[in-house]
């Protein structure tokens, strides 16, 4: 196995796995793009809407619209392009206790999909060679459905965590709090609703779920401990875009967008 920090030292490959997160994704689109061949797909471990979230959409009316606040001068569009894109939820708990040891809460699952739709042939042979590997893998035809499953607890808690440095359990402990926490997650179904997405759980049963989760950090705290930019647009901001977009309000969200990116910026100048 070889491992590097320069990927222009590695062949094209068959697969492209990314865990980088969304902000993290347009500089290293050149490199990423170095990897690839004809046929490589590129699955993309993302929380939050993506950067090829209307490619080949057909429900919301708004099929290959690119927000540049996810891809400045559409450059992953451009060198990576949507056709390659997996696309890929990831329910796992982590948490970084030292340079290259990572700490996990419980033993996770992914869930792939085709922006398209499709139970590709791609998407049933990847599966197979992730669980191969040992990871607990799910594939669908509604993938869309599932980031805004995930959505409706990322776009709420990670941003609260952040603003109050709060482990998920003192968020949920809190009914001020868990209030916000509502609201937020109401706000989600509502945008989501409007392009189009299918929710297998309610607010109320979510937000039931979450009470079990126990006393992690989530990953936006994490960077905002560790001085790093923070994943706002992804999680928020396009939250607000689209519901600018699909008419629908959304003013929790809008004020903790405000609150949030501010603090990103005051954290960076810190640092």
């Amino acid at each position: 196995m070889t491992a590097t920090d320069d990927p222009k030292t590695l062949p094209p490959q068959d697969l492209v796995i990314t865990g980088l997160k969304g902000h993290q994704l347009p500089p290293a689109a050149e490199g990423i793009a170095g990897l690839l061949k004809q046929g490589t797909r590129v699955v993309m471990i993302l929380n939050g809407i993506p950067w090829w979230y209307f490619h080949r959409d057909t429900r919301s009316g708004h099929a290959e619209l690119q927000f540049d606040e996810l891809d400045p001068g559409g450059r992953l569009w451009r060198l990576i392009g949507p056709d390659r894109v997996i696309g890929c939820v990831a329910y796992q708990g982590a948490e970084v206790v030292s340079p290259g040891e990572i700490r996990l809460s419980h033993n996770g699952r992914f869930v792939l999909g085709e922006p398209c739709g499709e139970m590709s042939a791609d998407l049933s042979a990847i599966a197979a060679v992730l669980t191969g590997a040992g990871l607990s893998i799910t594939i669908t035809a509604d993938i869309r459905s599932e980031i805004w499953s995930k959505l409706m607890g990322n776009a709420a808690f990670n941003p609260i965590s952040a603003l109050t440095r709060a482990l998920m359990t003192d968020i949920m402990a809190d009914p001020a709090l868990m209030d916000m926490v509502s609201k937020v997650m109401k706000e989600v179904r509502a945008v989501g609703d409007a392009v189009g997405a299918d929710f297998a759980m309610s607010v109320e049963r979510r937000l039931e779920q979450s009470r079990h989760i126990g006393g992690v950090r989530t990953s936006m705290l994490q960077d905002l401990i560790g001085g790093k930019a923070l994943e706002i647009t992804p999680l928020v901001g396009m939250l607000v875009a689209l519901g600018r977009l699909t008419a629908v309000p959304t003013p929790v969200s809008e004020t903790i967008l405000a609150l949030v990116t501010q603090l990103d910026r005051e954290n960076r100048r810190g640092n």
